[in-house]
């Protein structure tokens, strides 16, 4: 007998290009998951045109300043489509307490830098101004604290002498769309759970990130 699959909901706010990875490995059956509803919290979103060409419901909230006012409505679109995980793909605001807390153990977020390293925006202009050779992306849970959650899944790419923000972000975003539906993956396939407050796979709890070296795919 086959599994349902998992009731995924996806926010965005740009582009939606992991949503994409993510839907595509729906589709494909590498995720066992389907995405109930795709949200984008900005107007005019490329996301949420790019759902909606997948065939995927959409919604778009649009934030007027009022956190809790916004929360509310986005609680109740999300509660409407009964998701059994959150996956926040470039979703730009900071969520309450409160909201985190409610979905606890079920939201994820891909952040791009090898976290702890460089929480919150311009992670490539940071790696390149430190000098860093490495840098990456990291798929964690979401709790109160911004991009502090437990690691799952981490990418790794080299810094190259020639990179400027663009290719380098551009590196990195390649390797997104393949470990965030891997990470989740592991989740709808039941190996991957919260557990004690932290992130346990296959029974053991991760003590730090698997990590994938994506080094050797550098372009020349």
């Amino acid at each position: 007998m086959t599994p349902t699959p998992l009731r995924l909901a996806v926010l965005l706010s740009g582009r939606g290009s992991n949503m994409e990875a993510l839907a595509r490995a729906c589709a494909s059956g590498m995720l066992a998951a389907r995405v109930v509803v795709v949200i984008a919290d900005r107007a005019g979103a490329a996301g949420i045109v790019a759902a909606r060409a997948l065939g995927l419901e959409t919604a778009t909230l649009v934030h007027a300043g009022d956190r809790g006012a916004f929360e509310r409505v986005l609680t109740e679109t999300l509660e409407r489509h009964r998701p059994q995980a959150l996956a926040l793909a470039g979703f730009m605001r900071v969520l309450s307490a409160d909201f985190v807390a409610r979905y606890l153990g079920r939201m994820f977020n891909i952040h791009p830098s090898l976290l702890p390293k460089y929480p919150g925006l311009d992670t490539h202009r940071r790696v390149l101004a430190a000098g860093d050779t490495l840098h990456g992306a990291s798929v964690h849970f979401v709790t109160a604290e911004l991009d502090a959650g437990p690691v799952v899944l981490q990418s790794q790419v080299a810094v190259e002498p020639h990179d400027s923000e663009a290719t380098l972000a551009a590196r990195v975003l390649a390797t997104e769309h393949i470990i965030y539906p891997r990470a989740l993956a592991w989740f709808a396939d039941g190996r991957l759970a919260w557990r004690d407050g932290g992130a346990w796979l296959d029974g053991r709890a991760l003590t730090e990130p698997l990590v994938e070296d994506f080094r050797a795919a550098a372009t020349p």
